[in-house]
Order: structure tokens, then sequence, then C-alpha cells
């Protein structure tokens, strides 16, 4: 259909009205100038009045943004899905993605990051509810980097100012062992090596616990300390068939990546438990090493406050218990304290204890017992040269500090007026 007018571009009197996908231009059909755009659709508003209104104030300039939004939801969903969360997790993550929408920080940010998005308000949302959700897991399944969906989920948690709790290691422990293969009957897995899920987290987490009561949690990454206790519980529920895998065997077995420290925690367990057993009088004529230990794990944990006390509390009280020798022994004037005349008698049980426990450590964190870098010794000072901290300054060194001409200035004055 031709239209009047003349092209701005070539002069062109050609000028057509062209219909492109149901938007109405005016084009020239010399050089193909778009001189305007028809009215493509309307707002909601002048939708009831039948009135026509340009693009960039139609309701199609938000489609892009709904498109985005709709595309977020689904995801957000699935996740739900896959995670078996309740409906009451998926509704609040939802809601939780759409405020995010909203804020000016997530409109410009890339399309990986809004992808990591919707797994960040999953991620809040579990950890809000105390359901054992790690980060790993989530990154795992939509196949992101640990680094860039921590910056979202932070940023995620000071957009919106929520208060999101931590992950506790008995939470920790729970999700760990939920993804064990041995725990789930398979062909793969023979008969020996398969372990009720109940039993096998119960004994694990007693041994977590007892790590944490031993320092060998703290400031350390918590998977490898769970993935030890979890193959030391495993051996100990059924020692017979299971003493001989190793550690590596277990991890293949159960489906699960060995972290790198996991064999220095299992050592580190190994040597506690050990020591505990030394305190146990039916254990200690039986000559245990790391392997044997591990059949009577149920008995020490089972009196673990009791071992633990008497295994690492030494230095306190030795310390106690010489004091109060010495000052019996002063009083009846028998000797000098440090030779008490108690441990002396046939038969006491309290030096038979002594003597037993005198070559423990005391409970320490392993950092302190093997420190990775010692402390030089620091150089002792000339004999006679204390340093109090009222020496004079000399003139040359106090210049070595002076930088700029006005500050050399100053100093002449200074000197010129004492």
């Amino acid at each position: 259909m031709a239209a009047r007018g003349r092209c701005p571009e070539c002069g062109s009197e050609s000028l057509v009205e062209d219909a492109h996908y149901t938007q109405q231009q005016l084009v020239c059909a010399a050089c193909g100038c778009v001189l305007s755009e028809g009215l493509l659709t309307t707002t909601y508003t002048d939708e009831e009045h039948l009135r026509e209104v340009a693009y960039s104030q139609s309701t199609g300039q938000k489609e892009q943004l709904s498109r985005c939004l709709q595309r977020g939801i689904r995801r957000v969903q699935d996740l739900c899905k896959v995670l078996q969360l309740p409906a009451a997790f998926e509704e609040t993550a939802v809601s939780y993605f759409q405020r995010a929408l909203q804020l000016p920080a997530f409109h410009l940010v890339s399309l990986e990051k809004k992808e990591l998005l919707g797994g960040c308000c999953v991620l809040v949302t579990c950890r809000q509810h105390r359901w054992p959700l790690t980060m790993g897991t989530v990154c795992s399944l939509l196949y992101a980097k640990q680094e860039l969906f921590a910056s979202v989920f932070l940023s995620l948690q000071r957009e919106l100012g929520l208060s999101v709790p931590a992950l506790s290691l008995a939470d920790l422990v729970t999700t760990h062992l939920s993804s064990f293969r041995l725990v789930q009957p398979t062909a793969s897995i023979p008969a020996p090596f398969l372990e009720d899920k109940e039993k096998l987290l119960a004994r694990t987490m007693a041994i977590v616990e007892l790590a944490s009561d031993t320092w060998l949690v703290t400031g350390r990454h918590p998977v490898p300390v769970v993935t030890a206790a979890a193959f030391l519980a495993w051996q100990s529920l059924r020692p017979g068939p299971r003493l001989s895998c190793p550690l590596a065997r277990f991890c293949r077995l159960a489906g699960v990546e060995l972290p790198p420290p996991a064999q220095l925690r299992l050592r580190e367990l190994l040597e506690i438990l050990l020591a505990m057993a030394s305190q146990l009088s039916w254990l200690r004529g039986l000559h245990l090493d790391k392997k044997t230990v591990v059949k009577h794990i149920g008995d020490l944990l089972q009196h673990r406050l009791f071992l633990l006390k008497r295994a690492f509390s030494q230095q306190d009280g030795q310390e106690q218990q010489d004091t109060g020798l010495g000052m019996g022994s002063g009083s009846q004037g028998s000797g000098p304290p440090s030779s008490p005349a108690v441990p002396q008698q046939q038969g006491c049980p309290l030096a038979g204890q002594q003597q037993q426990r005198g070559t423990l450590r005391p409970l320490l964190p392993p950092c302190l017992i093997h420190p990775r870098k010692r402390l030089r010794a620091a150089a002792p000072s000339a004999p006679g040269v204390a340093v109090t901290g009222d020496e004079p300054i000399s003139d040359s060194e106090i210049e070595q500090y002076l930088r700029s001409p006005e500050e050399i200035r100053a100093f002449r004055k200074a000197k010129a007026w004492s």
C-alpha cells in the first residue's frame, strides 16, 4: 500500500506500508529505510479503551523479564523435585527467587549467575529449615563452580537481608551418609559389606562426637573427618570381613570421593582410640594395634567420657595427686615430698594407675602436639645491655626518616630553638 511523503535517506516518494510480523511499518521501497514503526500492542489500561500505544510503552517490553522469571521458577521447582523437598520449601524458594529478580543488583548479572540464583534460593530455604543440604551437592547438580556459587549465595543473602544458619556437623553426617551405596542393596556390593543405614549413622555420629571432644574437628574441613569416622563405624559394626578393607576401597564401594586428608584424620582417630583402650582393664592384656582396636569401638564409645578423662587429663590430675601425697608424707616426717610413702605400698591401685598413665600425653589440639613450623629461639642479647626505650636517637638516624624539604626545615628550626 503506497503512502504519501518522501524518504529522508534517498528522497524517493515510493513509500509503502508493510506488515512485518503483524507490526505495521512505513518502509521506503527504493532503499529499504524504515521510516516509522506501527503501534503493536497496548498496555493493560489502554486495552480497555482499545487505544494503540508505542512498543516502548507496551507490555511487550516486559516480555523478556517474564520469560527469565518463568524459566528460573521452573529451574527452582525442578531442583526441589530432584532433592525431594517438601512443597513448603518449594514455595519459599520460589518466593525468594521472585524477590531477588526484582532487585537492581540481579538485573545486569550474567546468565550463568542467574541460573545459579535459583540454586542459592533452594540452599537458603533448606538451611533455614534445618534440612541437611550442602553447597557441594547443589553445585554438582547445577555443574557450577563452588567459588562462583558462593559469590551469588553471599550476594543473595546480603541483598535480601536473610538470616542463614550454618550447617551443623550432625546435619553434614546425615547428608554425607545418605549417598553411600553401602546402605543401598545392589548387586555390585558384596553382602558382607552392606550395612543398615540407621546403625551406621548412629555409630558414625558417636565417633564424630569423639573427634570433636579431642580437637580433631576444630579448624578443619569436616568432610575428611566424617569420611574417616564412617569408615571406622562401618568396620566396627562387622569387623570380621571388613578389617582387611582399606579406606580407598571403602570409598569406591560407597561411591564417594576420598578426600586426601582423610588418611590423616583416620590415623589421629586410631591414636585416640588406642589411648582410650589402654584404660579399660579387660583390654590391657590384648596388645591392641590400629587394626584390632576397631573391634572394641562399641565399648570405647559406651564409656567415652570416663575413658577420655582417664587417658588425657593427666597434667592437672597428676599434679594434684603428687601435691597431696607430698603434703601427707611431709606431715609424717618420713621423707621428702618427691618420694611419697603411698606408692611404695604393695598392691596400691593408685601406684599402678600412675605408672600406667604416666606416659600418656595431655589432651591438646594436634597443631600443638605436632607443629608444622617450629619457632626459632631469639638470639640472646649481649650481657649487661638492657633496652629501656630511653636511649638517645642520633641526628643521622632521624634524618633517615625525613623525606620532604619542609620536614627538614622544620627539624632545623626546632633544633635551633632548643
